[in-house]
Formats: structure tokens, sequence, C-alpha cells
């Protein structure tokens, strides 16, 4: 397990500081007032006095470097002259080496290249020394000086010792916070909060805002955040739990708290609220103060504390946490963080510190702990109460507990996370239980359509769930973190733990059939989900009966082998309640729905799969006057009479093979916005599609026979039909005259393969924002630009040669797509005309050149130009496209790039691939000060990656795989704070620079199940306290990249300053670890 670092076995220092210095030179000025600074500070520092290298043993003073956590090495002119400094300074470097401890240079009155090439007076002072040491020596030295540190010439001393000062107290704190073990997992969500506060380069007022459920560390965070940074700040106040003193004590209370903190003054009195704003107002802007609000459940308690920027000083931060984001929203906090679950080694790592007071667990205890790591899902709070409850346990005394949780929640927990809960409107409950009994996993859509088919505002309900972190939705599909959803289910029972059927909601199986069977059941009942069935459909139906207020009834693979002789039904025994609003029945086996259901609550209606083919038995002519929603798909559905459901929204027939007919009486669809007759093979008549006004979503794609008889589709001319999709599979000559689709916004002729031209009848179209072509078509119509309304056109695979000029004149366009295109040899000379277009795709096309024009697109975002293998230059002044945030390239004839790339002030990404005769990069390639990502790939004609790139504050990823000319990175690279990705693979580096040392925090491993013979090992470091690697070594076989000889020099000291984790991907053996 990769889990280590204790606070028993992290080494403890006896000296925050050691301090390195030729005392002719400094004693008396610089490293004086250095000294009395750090000590002011209650820093531990060395410094030997006069008397020390006279008497003192060299081992006495290496015992000192040894407890020293930090050094200061100030190189002055004379410091080579002394081997006694020398031999401390190779001693420092050793040092250096190891992990826990950090050098940090000076240059005195020296210059910088004096000390790296031990030139001028540095190198005259080695000169004198005639011993077998000074290679190491010169060694030492030469390391230091690539070590990011000070330049002391042309500048005040003042000034530099304040800067060494907030550096060494930066790196200082997170030793003091690392010794609470509540902080484990939370370095990397530290680090992701520390780059929106913006210290030290920003002097606005920030408010920046910390989201998440309970109980998953918001606090946590914010008092290691407030720890580790309230030192730059001239007044700090941490306000806890306000949601709970604003009750007991008062707004005013808190108003006094906060202007206590920051003012230190006893008598200050707070009459009222207002009175309060007002003081604040007065007196905050005279401090640049660090405020952190905790636990803000209201947007009152924020106009109290903080109610705007102006009432700050510049560059004061006020950080906020709560559970609901839109308490945040609507306080115009911008900068919201959410705090995410800890990794299972994360949770491992403190739930052994609770339940064993170490990293990992004790040893035959490694199957429990990863039990109960996995039942607290990620959340500190469950992870803490059950590490606390079950440390000194006896075996056996785990197992039950486990086995307890499984139907008995932790209460500690619970009452913690109902507070968010408590807090909902009476709607939102009830949305809050739905999901947590038997919503979690359904779509989105689907869930809506549930909700409000009971009444409920779904939207806005999931909305507010959700932004008070109850649930996520993921993919358009509802989630629950598995301890809230225990909540709602733990509300829903508690009141009758052992009466199921007096219960709103059910969910469990056993519980639902037992009820069912017995005929059991409840007015109390509301809610059921019921799948893998192994009832009969009879005896599910019989069940029903005494459940008269079931509103929601989802069931699913009912068994129904009882078919096989049981067909029919006894209609008088079937029964649904007729409260029901929502019902579900997927397979439903009856061919109508029972005599005895009268359905007028009911609002959605879903059968798919079913034997149904009508809704009612012949002569029943039941209107559902509430009907929404009806799905049908896949049934043996054959006619349907729509004047039977005249508020019907959404109609899915999604594969009704034996659908013949609808019958829509006038007036009977005025409220429909979708529906589906995909599959319905049979289906003939269309004298229903006059009455399709609103229609949202027409779906017809069997063209086999709908494009052959398509003059039968009835022609229309109302001007309010907003969508017509057409997606035709069969079509050899041109699309059908459109006159009766004006209104159309999709057209997609992508599958038709035989298709030779495109008649100007598309063109007619108005409305049409989205056009697809694809296959054989030779060329694009030159009246292209009457489409004035087309936002995205596409071409894929087609034999055109050259656009129209008309097509500059489309003043709407949004996204060019030419793909595959392989005849096109250039584009447009005025394409710079299309004013809103935001993309342009080029893949696979036979352009050579990009024209001029595309420099005036102020709006391009992503320029794509790949395997264009004939495109040899890019434009001179791509600098001008001010909007450009995406810019990939790849050509292998590209040899150079314009100078003016550099103004792209907004690029985050750039990349280059199999450029191959591109030797070099622009110099001031670093002005990119946006760029996130540079990628060369392939580049093998690239040798040097200019320096300039230290300067790009917000790199994340810099990969160079295959680039085997580039032989060596900046020396600066350390520099790069937000760097997490370097991937070196198959280049020519055998070394990384040392600066990288100055990333602390950096640990490489070989990627698990790795062996030792791999040709590519990845090594990937989370920045975290808890985290580590017990193993270093990595082997590597034979390159395959023409480079077996080479070797990569990696170093244990990696350090990392605003780095969550770092990947490195080498193919070269790896040496001197």
């Amino acid at each position: 397990m990769a889990l280590s670092s204790t606070s028993s076995n992290r080494k403890s220092f006896k000296y925050d500081v050691f301090l390195s210095f030729r005392g002719e030179d400094t004693r008396r000025t610089f490293v004086d007032h250095l000294y009395g600074s750090l000590n002011q500070l209650s820093i531990p520092t060395f410094r030997d006095n006069e008397e020390f290298e006279k008497g003192k043993q060299i081992d006495e003073l290496f015992k000192a470097i040894e407890e020293s956590k930090l050094f200061i090495i100030v190189f002055s002119k004379n410091y080579a002259s002394s081997s006694w400094c020398l031999k401390e300074l190779e001693k420092i470097m050793e040092c250096q080496r190891k992990i826990e401890h950090i050098a940090y240079p000076i240059y005195y009155d020296v210059d910088l290249s004096e000390i790296r090439k031990q030139i001028g007076e540095v190198g005259g002072a080695f000169s004198k020394h005639s011993n077998e040491e000074v290679g190491k020596w010169e060694e030492a030295v030469e390391e230091a000086g690539h070590l990011v540190g000070w330049d002391m010439r042309n500048r005040e001393e003042a000034e530099v010792i304040n800067e060494i000062v907030e550096q060494i107290l930066l790196k200082l704190r997170p030793i003091y916070l690392s010794n609470d073990e509540n902080l484990i997992g939370m370095e990397p969500r530290m680090l992701d909060l520390e780059s929106s506060l913006g210290l030290g380069w920003n002097n606005d007022v920030r408010m920046i805002g910390i989201a998440g459920m309970g109980g998953i560390g918001k606090t946590t965070l914010a008092r290691a955040i407030f720890d580790k940074i309230s030192f730059h700040f001239e007044g700090k106040s941490f306000v806890e739990n306000i949601r709970e003193v604003s009750k007991v004590s008062g707004m005013c209370w808190l108003q006094k708290q906060v202007l206590l903190d920051i003012f230190k003054d006893e008598d200050m009195d707070v009459s009222s609220v207002h009175d309060g704003k007002h003081m604040m107002k007065m007196r905050l802007p005279g401090k640049k103060v660090l405020v952190v609000l905790d636990d803000v459940d209201n947007v009152d308690q924020l106009e109290a504390l903080a109610g705007a920027t102006n009432w700050f000083k510049g560059g004061s931060r006020i950080i906020i946490t709560a559970r609901d984001k839109q308490v945040l929203t609507a306080h115009r906090v911008n900068m919201i963080h959410n705090v995410n679950f800890l990794s299972d080694e994360e949770a491992i790592c403190l739930f052994s510190r609770h339940a064993f007071g170490r990293y990992i667990p004790i040893q035959g205890y490694e199957g429990l702990s990863k039990k109960v790591v996995n039942y607290a899902a990620g959340l500190p709070l469950t992870i803490k109460v059950l590490g606390s409850f079950l440390r000194g346990k006896e075996e056996f005394l785990w197992m039950d507990a486990l086995k307890r949780l499984e139907t008995i929640p932790s209460q500690e927990t619970l009452k913690k996370l109902e507070l968010s809960y408590i807090s909902l409107e009476d709607d939102h409950k009830e949305i809050f239980l739905d999901v947590a009994c038997f919503m979690k996993g359904l779509q989105k859509e689907d869930a809506i359509r549930i909700l409000e088919s009971c009444g409920l505002h779904a939207i806005y309900g999931l909305t507010v769930l959700e932004q008070k972190s109850l649930i996520t939705i993921s993919n358009q599909r509802l989630s629950m973190h598995d301890r809230i959803e225990e909540l709602g289910r733990n509300i829903v029972r508690r009141s009758h733990p052992r009466e199921p059927n007096k219960h709103s909601r059910l969910w469990i199986r056993e519980e639902i059939e037992d009820m069912l069977s017995h005929n059991a059941g409840t007015d109390a009942t509301t809610c059921i989900r019921l799948e893998q069935v192994e009832l009969s459909p009879e005896i599910v139906m019989k069940g029903l009966g005494n459940l008269q207020k079931l509103r929601v009834l989802l069931l699913s693979e009912i068994d129904d082998d009882y078919f096989g002789t049981h067909r029919k039904f006894d209609q008088v025994k079937q029964y649904f309640p007729n409260a029901l609003q929502f019902l579900s029945w997927e397979g439903y086996p009856v061919l109508s729905l029972p005599q005895t259901f009268k359905a007028n609550n009911l609002v959605g209606l879903e059968l798919p799969s079913s034997r149904i083919t009508k809704l009612w038995e012949s002569g029943e002519r039941k209107v559902l006057k509430k009907l929404r929603f009806l799905d049908l798909s896949f049934s043996k559905l054959r006619t349907l009479n729509l004047g039977m459901t005249p508020n019907l929204e959404r109609l899915n027939l999604n594969r009704c093979y034996d659908l013949r007919e609808l019958q829509a009486p006038a007036g009977s669809l005025e409220k429909l916005v979708y529906l589906n007759l995909i599959g319905c093979s049979r289906f003939r008549s269309f004298s229903f599609i006059k009455q399709l006004e609103p229609l949202q979503l027409l779906s017809l794609p069997k063209l086999e026979v709908i494009v052959e008889s398509l003059g039968e589709f009835p022609r229309y001319s109302r001007d309010n039909l907003p969508k017509l999709q057409f997606t035709c599979f069969y079509l050899e000559k041109h699309p059908p005259s459109t006159e009766n689709g004006q209104k159309s916004v999709s057209l997609n002729l992508q599958p038709c393969t035989k298709l030779e031209s495109v008649s100007g009848s598309i063109f007619g179209l108005q409305r049409l924002r989205h056009l697809t072509l694809d296959g054989s078509i030779p060329e694009v119509p030159n009246d292209v630009d009457q489409l004035q309304c087309l936002e995205k056109l596409s071409l894929l695979s087609t034999r055109i040669k050259r656009l129209p000029d008309s097509i500059c004149m489309l003043k709407h366009l949004k996204h060019l797509n030419l793909k595959s295109c392989r005849l096109l040899e250039e584009l447009p000379k005025d394409l710079g005309q299309v004013e809103c277009l935001e993309k342009l795709s080029l893949l696979s096309t036979g352009i050579r050149r990009l024209p001029d024009s595309i420099c005036m697109l102020r709006r391009l975002r992503s320029l794509k130009v790949r395997s264009c293998l004939l495109l040899e230059e890019v434009p001179d002044d791509i600098g001008q496209i001010a909007c450009l945030e995406k810019l990939n390239l790849l050509s292998a004839r590209i040899r150079c790039l314009p100078d003016s790339i550099c103004m792209l002030k907004h690029l985050k990404s750039l990349e280059l691939e199999s450029c191959m005769l591109l030797e070099k990069l622009p110099e001031d390639l670093g002005k990119l000060e946006c760029l996130e990502k540079l990628i060369l790939t392939k580049c093998i004609s690239l040798e040097d990656i200019p320096n300039s790139i230290c300067k790009m504050k917000r790199l994340r990823c810099l990969d160079l795989p295959f680039c085997n000319q580039v032989e060596k990175l900046p020396e600066e690279l350390g520099s790069l704070e937000c760097l997490e990705e370097l991937n070196i693979k198959c280049t020519g580096i055998s070394r990384l620079p040392h600066s990288i040392s100055s990333l602390k925090g950096l640990r490489i491993a070989p990627r698990a199940g790795a062996d030792s013979q791999r040709t590519v090992s990845e090594y990937t470091a989370p920045f975290a306290a808890s985290a580590y690697c017990s193993s270093f070594a990595c082997n590597s076989a034979a390159s395959t990249c023409n480079n077996s000889s080479s070797s990569l020099q990696l170093r244990r000291s990696f350090s990392v300053k605003v780095l969550k984790w770092i990947k490195i991907i080498s193919t070269f053996q790896l040496v001197n670890l």
C-alpha cells in the first residue's frame, strides 16, 4: 500500500533554517539583518558565531545541517575561498537531494553565471584549492547555481529579505499543518483553492466559495488554507458555524466577532445589523484582510458580514463555505470550488489514522478496513466517525458493526447530514425522498416526467437539491452519495422501522412482495418501485387493491412464465389505484388497461414492450384529461385514438410495428411537442399531421416507405412549425421540395450515399441552421448564401474541389467542418468575411495554404488543421485572431511558425503534430500567458524548447513525445507552478533541469502493475501529505526509440509549488534516484 508519511516517522528538525555564508563578507550586514527578521518571527535559525569555525569540529556543523529543514546559501565574492564554506555547501547539497530539505541560493555580490560556470572571482577562488575535494565542491557550487533563489544586485536589501522570509514561511507552513491529522488528503484541494486566491500577484478583492455536501471537509479545507496564508494579511478572522451561531447569538454578535478579530478593539459595540454593516464598511477598507465565513446558509448572513467587495481593501480575500451553491451565486460569488470525495488511498489513510493511530491498517485488519472505507464512499465525516468508533475493538466487533450498518446507519453521520434536509422547503423534501428511495440512477428526463406527473416543480426542485449538494447530475443521470441516499431512506423508515406497509415509499423487493402477496397494503404508501419480481402479474395487480393513495408505480421484469397457461385476465380482479399519477410497467401483460381503472389522475403512462393493442376494451371511451406523457414503444399497439388524450405533450410509438393508424379529431393535438414514429413500418395515415402546429420534433426516418410516398405527406403552410428533421437513407437524386418545411432547422443528408446533386429547393428552408452533406456530392450550389440562418455546415467525404465564394456571405455561420474532402485544394479568399465563425475544422483535405483573410475572424475560437499533408505555411498575421483558444496543426510540410502566434493572448491549447520539418519555435512563445497545453508530437526536426516557456504560469501539460532531437529542457522549468504532466517519451533528453527541485512534493513511482521490462515508464505523484511511494526503483529494457544508450536522470528531491500531481513519461532507464 502506497501510504506512509505518518507523524511518527516524519522527520522533525531542530532548526527551520540554516544560514551558510562567508563571515568576513556578510556577517555584519545582510546576514545579521536576515537573521534578525527570522528571529523576530520565532523561526529557529542556525547561524554559526565567530568562534565556531575556530573551536568546533566539522562533524558538529554537519549535524546542524542535517537537523535543519531549509538552507539559505549566501554566495559572495570570497565564499569559494573558504574550504569551510565549501565543505558546508557540499553537505547542504547532499541533504538537498532528499525530500525533507530545500536550499535557496542568494547571489549577494556575484553574478549567477560566475557560480554556475566557476568563472571570474569565483573561478579564481577555486584555483587556490589543491586538495582532492575540489571536484566535489565544484559540482556542489554548480548544482546550487541552478536552484531558484534571489539576485541581490541592484535591489533593496529590505525588499529581498521580506521576500525570503515570506518564502520561508510558505515552505514551513505545510510542516506545521501536516501535524494535523485532519488534513489527510487536503493538500491537493488546498492547491486548487490557492490557484483561485491569486496571492501575491492580484490586488483585487476576491470572494471565493467552497461548496459541498455536509461532512465532506469544507470547514477543514477552509481552516487549513486560513492557517497557511493568513500571514499575508494585516487582519484575519475565521467565523465558524454561522448557520447555528446566528440562530443562538444573532448576526450582531457575528459582526462584532469579525471586527474584534481584525481590529482587537475590546470596547467595540454593535447595536444592530445595520450599525454593524456601517462599521464594517467604514473600517475594513483600512486593512488587507482574510475572512472565512463558515457554513453559511442564507444570503442575509453574507449581506451582513461581507456585503460587497467595496467593503474591503485591495488584496483582501473572503472565503465562504456553504452546502448550498445558490447562496453563493445569489451573493455574486463567481469562484466556487466543489470539494471532492476522498480517493480510496486517502480514505484508507484517514480511517487508519482514527482507527489505529497510524496511516495504514494494522496487520489482519486490511480487509475489514477496506469494507469500512467502501461503506463511507469517500466521505470524511463517516470515515472519522467509524474509525473512532472501531478503535481498539476486537475483530468480531468490527464484523458485527459492519453488518449492523447494512440496516441501521450511523446516527452521528445522519445527524450532521440531516441539516441539509431540514433546510429544504416541503415540496423539495418530497423530491429528495423520491430520489433517495427510487430515482437514483434514472435519467434526468425520466425523473422530471415522474415528478411533474405528481404535481411537483421538478426542474427547479432538482436544481435546488443539486445546489445543496444533495444530488449530482452527471451525463444527464441522477446520482446521490450512498450516505445521502441512506439518510433519505432512514427518514422514510424510522417512524415504523419494522412495518414497511406503513412507509410512504417502498423499494425493497422482499418487503413489497410480502405486502402484495398478503394483500397487506395501506393508505400510507405513495410510491413503489419493484424490479425482478417473482410474483405473478395477477397477484401483483390484486395486491395493489388497498394502496388507495399510491401515486407512483414503477414495475419491470415481472415473471411472465405465468402466461403459458393464463393469457386471459379477469378484468374485475385487475386493479390499479385510481390515485395513480404515474404508471410505468415494462412488459405489461394485458391487451388493454383494466376496466376498473378510472385513470382520471393519470399524468404519465409508460408501457414499453407490452402486449397492449389498444388503451381500452371496445366500446370504452375514457378520456384521459390529465395525461401528458404516453410511451407505448415496442408494444403490440394497432391503433390509437388521440381524442382520448387531449392534453398529450409527448407520444413515443417507437418500433410499434403493428401500428397502422392514429386517429386525431380536431383540436386533439394542440399540446403535442414530441412524436416518435421510428420503425412504424406499417403506418400509412398522415392526415393527423395537419394539426401538428407546435410540433418540436418529428422523427420519420423509415424513408424506404416515406420518401417514396412523400407526395402523400400533407403540405402545410403554418409558420409556427419550429422544427422538422429529415434523415434520408435511400435518396438518389435530390432532396424533395420543401415548400412544406420552411421552418426546418436541421437537414442531414449524410446517409445518402447515392446522392449526386443538391437541389436548389433546399435553399427555401429559410430557417435552416444545420446542414450536413456526405457522399458523392461534387459541388456546393452557388446559392448557398440563401441559407441566411445557417450556423453549422458540415461537408464529409464529398467530391467537392472548391467552395463557392457565396459561402462567405453566411453571416451567421459559426462552425465550418470539412472532413475527408480530399479533392478540396483551396478555401475562398474572403473567408474572413464570415464574421461569426467560431470553429474551423479542416481534416484530411488537399488545401495547400490558408487564406490570409482568416486572420480577420475575430470570433474564431478553434482552428484545427489536421492531416492536410500539402499545407506548407500558416498565415503571418495569425496573431490577429484575438479570441483563438485552440490551435491544432498536423502537416509534415510546415517549416516554421510566424512570430505573431505569440500575440494570441487567449490561446489555451497549442498542438503541433507530425510537423516533421519544423526546426524551431518562436523565441517569445512564453508570451502565451493563458496557454495550458503545449503538445509537440513527432516534431523530429525540432532541436530546442525556448526558455521563454518558463513564463507560462498556467501551463499544465508539456508533451514532447518522439521529438528525438530535443536534448534538454529549459533550466528554469521549475517556475511552471501549474505543471501537471511532462511527457519526454522518445526524446534525446538525458537529464531534467535542477530547478524542478523547487517543485516540492513530487514523488516518482512506477505505474501500478508495470513490470521491470517495459519500455515506457509512467510516474504519477499525488501532491498530498498522506501519499508516498515506498520504492523508486524502475528498470527499463532497451528503448525502442533508437536511444537505447541514453539514460534519464531523475532526482528524489523533486518538489512542486502548486502541483496537484505530475506525470512524467519516459522511455529511458532511471539512474541516480
